[in-house]
Formats: C-alpha cells, structure tokens, sequence
C-alpha cells in the first residue's frame, strides 16, 4: 500500500486529493498548521469522509516536518502548502519567504534524509513568469489578449520574478528541479493559473472565482447592498481549472511520476476555460438572474494583465485534458456556496 503525504492538506485542493483517494487503496496522511481560513472546516469534513492520519505541523519548522516524515515515510508527497496571496506578500515579505521557500527546503530536505526515492509534487505558479509586461496586450471590450501567444504561455517562457510572492515561489519551484537533479528525487513542478471549485473558501485576496461567485450570492439575497470592489477594470484574464480537473491530474501522478521528474509544466484550463472578471461577472448574472454592481479600484501590484497556461507539454506526456468547462464550473463553485452559504 503506498502511503501519500498532503502538506496543506486541510486547504481546497488538498481535501479534494485526499477526498477522491479515500477509495484508492492508499494510505493518506495530512500535514497542516490550521492557519488558512477554512481550515478547520475542511478538517472536520475530511474526518468524516476520509478519516485520514492527521498532522498538525508547520512546514517552516524542520523538526516538526522531520518528526513526521519519520512517521509517515511516504511514496509520494503532494506538497501545496504554502502562503498564497500576493497581498501578503508584500505586506509581510519575511512570512512569504518562510512558509513558500524555507517551507519546501524544509521538505526537500526531509525527503533526501529519509526517503529519497520519495515522488513529490509541487504546486507552483504562474507568478514565476512575472508582470508579462514585454507582450503586446490588446484590449476587447471584455478581455485583454495577447496576439504573440494564441494558446497561452509554454514553459520556454522565461522565468522573471516579480513580488516577494513570485520570488519565494519561484525560488522554490527551482529548488524542487535542482533537487531533483542533483540528489536524483523524483520532483514534478506544477506552474498553475487558477483553480477553483467546493471546499474553496475564498477571501478577498486568494480565490478570485469563489470570491466573486459569493458576491454574487450576496447581491441575490441582498439587492440593495454596495458595490463591490473589483483592482482594475475587470479586463484582466486568467484560465481556469475546474478541482475536479487538477485533482486528476495529482493522482495521475501517484503511479506514473516517473514520467514527469524533474521537469516543470504550465497547468490551467486552457485557452478554452480563460475568462476576464468581466466575462466570469456576465455567466454568474445569467446563472443567479441579478446585477453585479462594483467599482473600480487601482490594479494590484504585480497583476498579469493575462496568463493562460499552453497545457500541450503535459498534455502531450500524460494525455491529460480539462473536462470541466469554465460555464459547467462556476455553476458547481455556485452550487456549493449555495449549500454552504454563510453571508460575508
């Protein structure tokens, strides 16, 4: 039985791994220092879901990680903790770097000590490829795009940190490689765009499309309430990822990460499933029957007018494609906000 280690596992993408593997025959542990919101819920669901190994343990600290790797020893580790708001970032770059770079040293380092034959995962970002600012952007009346890259940004795309998030990140990201090439770990780097989907609670800084879905919500049980704030005009564009999907493409990994080891991928929806804030605004009034009323405020430092991931390398390696499309899954992030509704 191959034993899988989820750090963050009691975020939105780790209790969907854990939730779609509790049938799999393997045996999960979780490693999660309960800081993010939601955390506590996801918990909760996942003991009475999963009833996976529970840690709580803070990837920054070493002995903590270490202790527990001993435990666990695992065949593959999912590693998606982290601090993940460029927001943050800037406000406490030190927290940043601890947490994104010092946290996957801390892991990296775990796994060369005990189990180097270890397959781990890591859940990088877009950010690494920086503002973009060198393309051409042209402006529609919803979206920008960028005329050089009609199917989005390949991983020859050059790496160009911007923020202290994308610096801790990227940083990571190339620890993870090098890791793998060096000390011969079997380390897959995931570059994502957005994704999405139910166990997501969103803030106003992380989780763009469950955001914005529960505004949404709030406008249909409160039509009078003010508007929203939305940084910029709405025209900026990401792809999006349906859980489901990248959920897929994780467990793919447990029994065929050779394939992928040492190598980075760019990870989204495609050019199919991108969608400005404009163009999420006009599916969620069609789905709820309302108005999204907001106003503008000056961008975020740092924003990528468009990022669309070109998925073909590793489509081409593992014959993985999105299933969900981005109209099919926001009415599922509204679904389950609808059951789980709790006004802001």
């Amino acid at each position: 039985m191959k034993t899988i280690l989820i750090s963050g596992g009691c975020g939105f993408l780790g209790s969907n791994i854990a939730f779609h593997l509790k049938d799999k025959g393997y045996k999960i542990c979780i490693l999660d220092n309960m800081s993010r919101k939601g955390s506590e819920e996801n918990l909760a669901w996942l003991q009475e879901h999963v009833a996976p190994d529970f840690f709580k343990a803070d990837v920054r600290v070493a002995e903590e990680l270490e202790h527990v790797f001993r435990e666990v020893m695992p065949d593959v580790v999912f590693h998606l903790a982290g601090q993940v708001a460029m927001t943050t970032s800037i406000a406490n770059p030190r927290l940043d770097f601890e947490i994104n770079a010092l946290g996957t040293l801390n892991m990296l380092e775990a796994i060369r000590k005990y189990k180097s034959s270890c397959t781990i995962v890591y859940s990088s970002t877009n950010k690494v490829y920086g503002d973009l600012e060198r393309y051409t952007f042209e402006e529609t009346p919803t979206r920008y795009q960028v005329p050089e890259r009609p199917q989005g940004f390949d991983e020859n795309e050059r790496l160009d940190f911007h923020s202290p998030y994308g610096c801790s990140k990227g940083s990571a990201d190339q620890y993870v490689l090098d890791y793998s090439r060096l000390f011969g770990i079997k380390g897959i780097v995931f570059r994502h765009s957005t994704i999405y989907g139910g166990r997501q609670f969103a803030t106003y800084d992380q989780g763009w499309i469950g955001w914005f879905c529960q505004q949404g919500l709030e406008i249909l049980g409160q039509p009078d309430r003010e508007p929203f704030t939305i940084s910029g005009n709405g025209k900026q564009v990401r792809d999006v990822l349906h859980a489901e999907d990248a959920v897929r493409l994780y467990t793919a990994c447990i029994e065929s990460g050779d394939a992928l080891k040492g190598q980075a991928f760019n990870i989204g929806g495609g050019i199919e499933n991108s969608l400005s804030l404009l163009e999420l605004f006009d599916i969620i009034q069609q789905e709820l029957g309302i108005k999204m009323k907001y106003r503008e405020i000056a961008p975020r430092e740092s924003d990528q007018k468009i990022f669309v991931a070109d998925i073909g390398k590793i489509s081409g390696i593992t014959g993985w494609k999105p299933q969900v499309d981005k109209v099919t899954g926001v009415k599922k992030m509204l679904d389950w906000l609808k059951s789980s509704y709790k006004p802001l």
